[in-house]
């Protein structure tokens, strides 16, 4: 069961989403190459920038926060939890994305598709 609490901060967060966030999201959500993809998605006690379900696939898009106070230990444990269940996580920079969204889309979607292979 899903914590009520997770599920609201979730939908606060498809509502606020980061700019690197939004423009990686429209390339994400037409189900590119038959990959669907769900933005801010709820697993456990925490929130997902972007999950692809058939991959086992999270990606998180970073920004210069992620460097900072106790937020890689986060991150990391993160990691190792989403692991245990069987889900990879990538991480991309934020200012990857802004860069060259479509070409960070695309190996997001190459990546995916090599899980589901």
């Amino acid at each position: 069961m899903k914590d009520l609490k997770t599920v609201r901060r979730a939908r606060g967060l498809r509502r606020s989403m980061s700019k690197p966030e939004v423009v990686l999201w429209r390339y994400l959500r037409g189900d590119p190459r038959g990959l669907r993809f769900r933005r801010q998605h709820v697993f456990g006690n925490f929130v997902l920038d972007f999950y692809c379900p058939k991959a086992k696939l999270a990606v998180e898009v970073d920004g210069i926060a992620h460097d900072m106070g106790d937020q890689p230990a986060f991150d990391l444990k993160r990691d190792e939890a989403l692991a245990a269940a069987g889900i990879v996580t990538v991480r991309i920079p934020a200012l990857d994305v802004l860069r060259d969204a479509q070409g960070v889309a695309e190996r997001i979607v190459r990546f995916a598709l090599s899980k589901v292979e």
